[in-house]
């Protein structure tokens, strides 16, 4: 199954656009993959702004976020797989979303696997012997009919008028 994490960040990213606020993101930099200007990390994390006005290029896939930017003058490339994602909120009043640990996932294909896997340990149905079923079939409403007028001989209410039931067929 796939992370949640991009999927809900994009959403939140665009409800801040349209609110006017400044999207801010904080970012584990000691993560594996993040790309990050180094000399403004703190205590191995690092707040970006990535309003539109603030970066170019602006890409969030399932996997990374990406962006370039202008850090002290100099161009740089930011990559931050959304594993390292923190949180991402509003400059102006703090509203935002931080993202807690996530469980491992197994990846779309080991989930197709497993689906498959399923699939096989499923009971299958077959079909069965007719000429036996029907004899059944048979048997039970010659009982049901030989049941329903001694009833009708005995002189129950509602004689003559068929009522409905329910029987099992082994």
């Amino acid at each position: 199954m796939l992370s949640s994490r991009p999927y809900i960040a994009r959403g939140l990213y665009e409800w801040l656009l349209d609110n006017e606020l400044t999207p801010y993101i904080v970012v584990d930099a000691e993560r594996e993959g993040v790309r990050v200007p180094q000399q403004f990390i703190q205590n191995g994390q690092i707040v970006l702004n990535v309003a539109p006005t603030a970066v170019r290029e602006l890409k969030m896939e399932n996997d990374v976020l990406s962006f370039d930017a202008r850090f002290g003058g100099h161009p740089m490339q930011v990559f931050v797989p959304f594993d390292s994602l923190i949180a991402l909120y509003a400059k102006e009043n703090g509203v935002g979303m931080v993202f807690g640990h996530e469980p491992v996932m197994p990846g779309y294909d080991e989930a197709m696997a497993d689906e498959t896997k399923q699939k096989e340990e499923r009971p299958v149905l077959e079909s069965v012997d007719t000429s036996e079923t029907d004899s059944e079939v048979d048997k039970a409403k010659q009982d049901d009919s030989e049941k329903e007028s001694n009833q009708n001989a005995s002189g129950k209410k509602g004689a003559g008028k068929e009522r409905p039931s329910l029987r099992v067929i082994k």
